[in-house]
């Protein structure tokens, strides 16, 4: 075990090393001048760094060490990643493909720097303090975050790789992302469009907004679209070091929402649903004839259901509760899940 411990951080680069530090010192600071984090925490906090650490680098390890996969998939979304993995068994290709997924919403909460440390921290602190997430999701992000960076970087230089994204805000917006963190990679990389490929295949008029975003896509219908995608070239040079550029605009904003409008990232402010919130309240109330409260997962469903945008119900939940303190509506209720709380307008 020493000589894997000792293994690993001799492969570990200068960033890892330096974070694993930063880790450290904080939480020896944090027991020195903070009488309510106590020693047992400061034990567990330290067991869980180290813990995640080791499980990053064997991920790397096992990544680099696999020699059958060909070709490696990366998807923005957990249910379109299960649906890849279940078209690639069916394909009898689960030994040669591997599967990659971020399991986060990138049109919500800042983007700015999430290609360095100091942007990752900014993100993870800015979705605990704003946004009504289980616990356990918030307690593994960093882990899952940083594990799904480590086995991008460990992909082998042999093996071809796929993007697989649609025409919406959040998957746009890791496509840059990825590409840019893949800017020094030799790799042939493809980019399926998803919503292109759906409706060209399956005669969808252009003007519905189905699918939103892969993971609406059934398994049998994303199989289609993979094997009739084989044609597709990979992207240029060029094509490359734009979206690397575009990625680098997109870490330079401060906003945290961003929309797909006529084929391009738009980054708004957060306020740019409260009208069409306020809205679906007052139609409800107008079908109750009254203004007693509103369920807030029903206000919520009703946005979403109107929405065009791939967005998350949790971003549309805090903005419900920024009106809330901004005095729009009233509250019943303790707002620690959208199923918990009722709101009107005043």
């Amino acid at each position: 075990m020493i000589d894997e411990l000792k293994g690993t951080l001799n492969h570990a680069g200068e960033e890892e090393v330096k974070s694993l530090l930063f880790q450290t010192f904080f939480r020896i600071h944090m027991l020195e001048e903070l009488d309510q984090y106590t020693e047992e925490q400061f034990v567990a906090d330290l067991k869980k760094t180290y813990h995640d650490f080791l499980n990053v680098k064997r991920g790397q390890t096992k990544i680099k060490n696999s020699t059958n996969d060909k070709v490696v998939h990366i998807l923005f979304d957990d249910s379109a990643a299960g649906s890849l993995k279940w078209v690639l068994k069916e394909m009898g290709l689960q030994d040669e493909e591997m599967v990659i997924s971020f399991s986060d919403v990138f049109s919500i909460g800042p983007i700015w720097q999430l290609h360095n440390q100091a942007g990752l921290d900014y993100r993870e602190e800015w979705l605990k303090n704003h946004l009504l997430l289980d616990d356990d999701y918030l307690d593994e992000y960093r882990h899952h975050f940083n594990r799904t960076l480590s086995m991008i970087s460990a992909i082998p230089e042999t093996a071809s790789i796929i993007i697989w994204t649609g025409e919406n805000a959040h998957e746009q917006i890791a496509l840059s992302y990825v590409l840019y963190l893949l800017r020094d990679k030799r790799n042939d990389i493809t980019a399926i469009n998803t919503t292109k490929q759906y409706k060209k295949q399956f005669n969808i008029p252009e003007k519905d907004n189905y699918p939103l975003h892969t993971g609406e896509i059934m398994s049998e219908k994303l199989q289609l679209i993979y094997q009739n995608s084989s044609k597709t070239t990979a992207l240029s040079k060029e094509q490359r070091e734009k979206f690397e550029q575009k990625w680098q605009a997109l870490a330079a904003t401060q906003e945290a929402l961003r929309i797909w409008e006529n084929r391009d990232i738009k980054s708004v402010d957060e306020s740019y649903y409260d009208d069409l919130i306020i809205n679906k309240a007052k139609m409800l109330h107008q079908e109750q004839k009254n203004t007693e409260f509103i369920l807030s997962a029903r206000l919520i469903g009703e946005v979403i259901c109107y929405l065009d945008q791939y967005i998350s119900d949790v971003f549309v939940e805090y903005s419900v509760r920024r009106l809330i303190l901004k005095g729009v509506f009233e509250i019943k209720g303790v707002p620690k899940a959208m199923r918990f709380y009722s709101v009107k307008l005043k």
